[in-house]
């Protein structure tokens, strides 16, 4: 299918505050020179803001990582993930139309998008609110036929619940994801046949739903808040600086828009980084040895391993009731100290963990080491 970029673009395109923010953050998770490796994320995040994927945006996002356009460009017409004309405000409904969901009843979903969307693919409604598409397998092929509506799956549809989706977004509700028919997941459709000891013990959804439905708005578009689950460890690691871009100058009427030859240069990425200290960053108090009933196992707390045990000891760490008395600033410190494992205090946490432990608790995690079911 030939891709190309929407007649109408706006005329230029800007990350908000929140979305920097995210996007500075995104960058420490690269090496230096490195940048323009985040160019999938950074498209994807100035889709989510505007709602498809414009061509300032994409320019937006070279400049920001020092690449090409054309670079850029090829990504963004590469990936089907990748919108490069207005899609509905609402929703836009990704009809996998595969083997397993062309025989399960795909080309009837279809059917209903056109009566009640749209004539044809990409086309907006007549309200501006929904659009659809075809799209190939999504790999829910057990709950067929199946859409996607942002990042979400509605599966186990028929013509009805479809046209019913339909019907609820555009009165303002937003559907509980998953399979529509009944089913928890992907187990037979008559029920557990293996494994039923586990049955009563299941949540109200399973967990990819469950993680959906605690956004309250299934169908929100990701805008920057996220940004400290999503890097942990820039409590006390690197930082990343991005200027500010220059808006080029149009040339004045009359003026032609060619520039005189000249060697060609590197693009220089509009983001410089480097690893500096927190000045936030606090060392916690700490010991020459254990107290003399020994060190506590500190393999208890989910993510620490031998090696990080033996690395925490050497900083002078030997107790729950140490970690448990962390303080933000102090995470960072331990975060930033612990060679080739940066990050995974606040990742993990441990302070929350051995807060229990110290407290004479117990974890799930600590009852398996307990068990001897950890290795």
């Amino acid at each position: 299918m030939l891709r190309r970029l929407h007649h109408e673009q706006p005329e230029s395109f800007a990350f908000t505050p929140a979305n920097l923010e995210w996007a500075k953050a995104q960058l420490t998770k690269y090496p230096e020179g490195r940048e323009a490796s985040a160019v999938i994320p950074f498209l994807w995040r100035a889709q989510e803001q505007e709602g498809w994927l414009t061509k300032p945006a994409i320019e937006y996002v070279a400049d920001m990582l020092g690449m090409a356009h054309i670079r850029a460009l090829e990504v963004a017409t590469f990936y089907f993930m990748f919108q490069l004309q207005p899609v509905g405000s609402v929703a836009h409904f990704q009809i996998c139309g595969t083997l397993s969901c062309m025989i399960m009843g795909a080309e009837d979903l279809i059917a209903v998008a056109k009566e009640k969307i749209a004539p044809a693919p990409h086309m907006l409604s007549d309200d501006g609110r929904f659009s659809w598409e075809e799209v190939e397998c999504l790999g829910a092929c057990a709950n067929a036929p199946m859409a996607q509506v942002g990042k979400d799956y509605y599966e186990d549809l028929t013509t009805e619940n479809f046209s019913d989706l339909i019907d609820r977004l555009a009165a303002g509700e937003v559907p509980v994801p998953g399979p529509q028919n009944g089913r928890y997941a992907a187990e037979p459709l008559s029920g557990l046949t293996s494994l039923t000891e586990y049955e009563s013990g299941r949540t109200q959804y399973n967990a990819s739903v469950a993680l959906a439905t605690e956004l309250g708005d299934t169908i929100k578009r990701i805008d920057g808040s996220e940004v400290a689950v999503t890097t942990p460890w820039l409590a006390g690691g690197r930082k990343v600086h991005v200027s500010a871009r220059k808006t080029p100058v149009k040339p004045k009427e009359g003026e032609g828009t060619t520039r005189p030859a000249q060697a060609p240069t590197k693009a220089k990425p509009l983001v410089t980084s480097e690893v500096l200290r927190s000045t936030e960053a606090k060392k916690p108090r700490t010991m020459d040895a254990p107290r003399d009933g020994g060190a506590d196992d500190l393999k208890q707390i989910k993510g620490v391993g031998p090696k990080l045990e033996a690395m925490l000891h050497k900083l002078g760490f030997f107790h729950f009731d140490q970690i448990a008395k962390w303080t933000e600033t102090e995470v960072a410190w331990v975060d930033e100290n612990l060679e080739g494992f940066k990050g995974r205090v606040s990742r993990d946490g441990w302070v929350d963990q051995a807060r229990r432990l110290s407290a004479g608790q117990e974890t799930e995690f600590s009852k398996k080491v307990k068990k001897g079911d950890v290795y």
